[in-house]
């Protein structure tokens, strides 16, 4: 059974990931990232500055694929950004918490299964 875990740097940047199972070894297994703390790994890899502008952050991480679930199901990045509201990014940390939200309703909305579906549906 995978266990959710809330990563906290000492940024106090959060993300979500899932231990994947151990498959019965006393090894300690790596953690699948997905959702913000997938996009905050993204972010270290690509030239972005900040202050930016949505249209900047969209050509730099527009077409990147990011996991928004445990079970590897993506979404363009460009996507999420564009329902937005915000035309610019003080800060990596505002992107990441502006996102956040988007991946919890992405994540709400597309969640299989009679509960993922009846979860969509409350509004708790």
């Amino acid at each position: 059974m995978a266990v959710g875990r809330i990563f906290v740097d000492g940024d106090r940047e959060a993300g979500m990931g899932v231990r994947p199972p151990s498959g019965g070894t006393d090894d300690e297994p790596a953690s699948v990232e997905f959702g913000i703390a997938a996009v905050d790994a993204r972010l270290r890899d690509v030239e972005l500055s900040f202050p930016a502008e949505r249209e900047e952050v969209v050509a730099t991480l527009g077409e990147v694929r990011v996991p928004y679930d445990v079970d590897g199901n993506d979404v363009r990045l460009g996507r999420l950004i564009a329902e937005l509201d915000r035309e610019r990014f003080e800060s990596r940390q505002e992107l990441l918490n502006e996102l956040h939200s988007q991946f919890e309703r992405y994540r709400e909305q597309r969640s299989g299964g009679v509960m993922g579906q009846l979860r969509a549906l409350l509004p708790f």
